[in-house]
């Protein structure tokens, strides 16, 4: 693959993180300024709402109190993501999409860490009777992008075998 295509590749994969930065930060920013610690704004009764709650931890609270530890982590999945995108030859639609929310969603939870030392949550779900842990959208971001990227490899994976046989 030629350079100028790689750095194509590039440069969508970082302009999705961008967007989805952007749109993460604007969003706990106004729940910040627009909701107290602990409101809750009713969106779908006794399934969604708003519910601003700061985080110390990681997804479903884990590792409560080691931010450091937790800003630590953040860079070096970032470093070996930036690696691994500067290593990579060829990228799906899905692969640039993935790469782009998961990097635009661990960058948005860092800067809430390195900032807040704590992350800002407000998705809040129940669902039959359970409150599913609050989340945001960089949360999201991770999640979908990590579940598309394995299913496109797997997918990927599967074609290329096909190939071969």
């Amino acid at each position: 693959m030629n350079k100028i295509k790689k750095n194509k590749y590039k440069e969508k994969i970082y302009s999705i993180a961008c967007i989805f930065l952007i749109i993460d930060q604007i969003i706990k920013l106004l729940v910040r300024v627009k909701m107290n610690l602990l409101d809750s704004i009713s969106i779908i009764p006794s399934f969604f709402s708003l519910y601003y709650v700061e985080n110390e931890g990681a997804a479903f609270s884990i590792l409560q109190n080691k931010t450091i530890l937790l800003i630590v982590i953040g860079i070096l999945c970032l470093y070996m993501m930036a690696k691994y995108i500067e290593k990579e030859q060829q990228y799906t639609k899905i692969t640039l999409i993935s790469l782009g929310i998961i990097i635009g969603g661990m960058i948005g939870n860092l800067i809430d860490r390195l900032l807040y030392q704590k992350v800002t949550d407000y998705l809040s779900f129940t669902i039959f009777d359970y409150n599913f842990p609050v989340f945001n959208l960089a949360d999201i971001g991770i999640t979908v992008g990590v579940v598309l990227f394995v299913l496109d490899n797997i997918i990927q994976e599967i074609k290329e075998r096909k190939i071969k046989f």
